[in-house]
């Protein structure tokens, strides 16, 4: 829309000239982009890079709406029922195969056959940007990968010189730093949004496989050694190994449970690392490779985020030009080291800042034959409502003794396989 101001002074200068037409420059460009991984401090270098951008474009504007992580997936829906499309968008794995299976998301593949760095984009990036239907409905700015972070303070009170590398360790340690007393846990859970990770990583480990589905599209989660996994967990809480409030912990919580010493491991990807080394001195704590299962393997998840378009968005090309900036390869590798992800682009895992000891626990997992990542079945269109709602609501029953654990598994699978079959019919 024009400025009604700048559409009077045109009208001004026409009548004055006495000229029969025209030409008024247009309002300035207005972009909206969503974040849903929010932080202040995460907040600040985006807007940083956004500055760049709009010296580099004059007369664009960009307004940043950062939904809480939280209720984001929520209100991204509410924003898009009442017609409030952003123009761009941060896309968790998690949702991608939603939107993208409802036809929401944009098609990048156009764009990434024009575009020059696409060939330096690492094969996974390529992968995740297509993960949901076989096409690109997002360029991913990074990946996220599971370690355990441990307090060599608490440990060393407790008896402990290092890390659990078995899950029998694991239990057993969290045991030893809890009897610390003083209202120190072994384990910070992740009971609110965002647990399912941990669900599902402990549950393989204990089962032995990243598989979550048979060939016939039936869940795994019912396997004898996956529910001994979840079973786990919530022994771990219920025996007062992880803090009675976990149960309501979303990230911040859990990062700042560990840091400021009130539970003494916490499984989390490089992202943590932002508060937790601005938080805690280098020496007092480390990062281990998650532990191993009786199978003698982990498989610690890995995930991914990125920038997407919606289809109903209105200015496609600005949209596009954004997320390539934000995409370059000095940019992602700004962000990243941000962040907390490991980058999208060819080779730059051999930048120094990757080398420092805070990142030899993924190092180890990326580099050993025990430690199979493991991704997410994002393609089912329900997966986003499964990780943001049922998980989280069912296994908070079951960590108050409201419901049992075989029970909250099997309503995972019985969801779970019913997408699966679905999924599979459209294949």
């Amino acid at each position: 829309m024009q400025h009604p101001m700048r559409a009077l002074l045109c009208q001004c200068v026409v009548a004055a000239l006495g000229m029969g037409a025209a030409v008024c420059s247009q309002a300035a460009t207005k972009l909206t982009l969503v974040e849903v991984i929010t932080s202040p401090a995460r907040t600040a270098v985006l807007q940083e890079m956004l500055t760049d951008y709009k010296k580099q474009h004059p007369g664009t504007e960009i307004e940043v709406i950062s939904l809480p992580w939280g209720q984001a997936f929520e209100k991204l829906g509410t924003m898009m029922q009442s017609g409030q499309v952003p123009d761009v968008v941060e896309m968790p794995d998690t949702w991608q195969g939603l939107y993208a299976s409802n036809n929401m998301l944009e098609d990048l593949e156009p764009q990434l056959k024009s575009w020059s760095a696409t060939p330096q984009l690492t094969d996974k990036a390529l992968a995740m940007a297509r993960a949901a239907n076989g096409k690109a409905t997002m360029i991913p700015y990074g990946f996220y990968l599971r370690a355990m972070f441990w307090n060599k303070k608490l440990f060393q009170q407790a008896g402990l010189s290092e890390a659990p590398k078995t899950m029998d360790e694991f239990v057993a340690d969290a045991k030893k730093i809890s009897a610390l007393g003083n209202g120190i846990s072994g384990y910070c859970m992740r009971g609110g949004v965002g647990g399912t990770n941990a669900w599902m990583m402990f549950m393989a480990a204990m089962n032995g496989s990243p598989e979550f589905f048979d060939k016939q599209g039936n869940s795994t989660l019912t396997q004898p050694g996956a529910l001994k996994g979840a079973q786990l967990l919530v022994d771990m809480y219920q025996s007062g190994g992880a803090p009675k409030d976990s149960v309501n912990w979303g990230f911040n919580e859990i990062v700042s449970g560990f840091y400021s010493g009130k539970c003494a491991m916490l499984d989390q990807d490089p992202d943590a690392l932002i508060a937790i080394k601005n938080s805690m001195p280098a020496e007092d704590f480390a990062v281990a490779p998650m532990p191993v299962g009786p199978s003698g393997k982990a498989f610690p998840t890995i995930g991914y985020t990125g920038w997407s378009v919606f289809k109903q968005a209105k200015q496609k090309d600005q949209s596009w030009q954004l997320i390539q900036f934000l995409s370059s390869e000095s940019n992602n590798l700004t962000w990243s080291k941000f962040v907390g992800t490991l980058p999208i682009y060819k080779g730059a895992e051999n930048d120094p800042y990757y080398h420092s000891p805070q990142f030899a626990g993924w190092f180890a997992e990326l580099n050993s034959p025990n430690y199979v990542p493991l991704t997410m079945p994002t393609h089912l269109k329900g997966w986003g409502y499964f990780n943001s709602v049922i998980v989280k609501e069912s296994s908070q029953e079951t960590l108050l003794d409201q419901n049992d654990t075989e029970s909250m598994v099997k309503d995972w699978a019985k969801y779970l396989t019913k997408e699966q079959k679905a999924w599979l019919a459209t294949q």
